[in-house]
């Protein structure tokens, strides 16, 4: 039975979207939605997540795309308007598990940059034991050797003592494969009860 809950953050604890950030800059939902499909892609921001910094990643995407130079700093300058709070509920849960002595760690895709100031903008990721952020590691999810990097952080437990949450499928898949408890990140009623079904609340 799982004993240590590991989270994602984007969209499981952190309401997190490009598309919001941009929307607002742009004026247009549409607008938004084909920059980040054409522009902002999840290929490009995954080279920050893997590492490099946050500014050459945009010096280079500006190379391909100047006429969008502002748009594609804006990634960096207002990363936190990407963001809308918490997932609804999923906070209460982390302090839940908190205070019932669950020991929570938190494996994130995200470039090293923002991290100082997420943790000051969202106060509950301070409830995590340690964060494992991709860009610090140079490897990102589904990669297994994040997750081996996960277990490492934790003391090296048993893989099967660790619950992994994430809202992407394939990020789940890679965490069962390496021997973890998995579940994909619908909502925080099913998430809860996931919990109840391990023991856990």
């Amino acid at each position: 039975m799982a004993s240590i809950v590991l989270f994602d953050l984007g969209n499981v604890l952190l309401d997190w979207s490009p598309v919001r950030l941009y929307t607002e800059l742009m004026g247009s939902r549409e607008k938004a939605e084909e920059f980040c499909a054409t522009v902002t892609t999840m290929e490009w921001h995954s080279v920050h997540d893997r590492g490099v910094p946050m500014a050459e990643n945009a010096r280079r995407l500006i190379e391909k795309h100047p006429d969008h130079a502002e748009l594609i700093h804006a990634w960096r300058i207002d990363w936190l308007d990407m963001f809308d709070g918490y997932v609804d509920g999923v906070d209460d849960i982390v302090r839940e598990l908190k205070g019932a002595g669950v020991p929570l760690y938190a494996l994130s895709n995200m470039p090293a940059e923002v991290w100082p100031e997420m943790l000051e903008e969202f106060p509950v990721l301070k409830e995590f034991r340690d964060t494992v952020i991709s860009a610090e590691e140079k490897v990102i999810k589904p990669d297994p050797r994040i997750y081996q990097i996960s277990l490492a952080r934790m003391g090296n437990p048993d893989p099967s003592d660790v619950l992994f949450i994430d809202d992407r499928q394939d990020n789940v898949d890679a965490a069962i494969a390496v021997g973890m408890k998995a579940v994909r990140f619908t909502d925080a009623n099913t998430f809860r009860a996931a919990l109840g079904e391990a023991g856990l609340l």
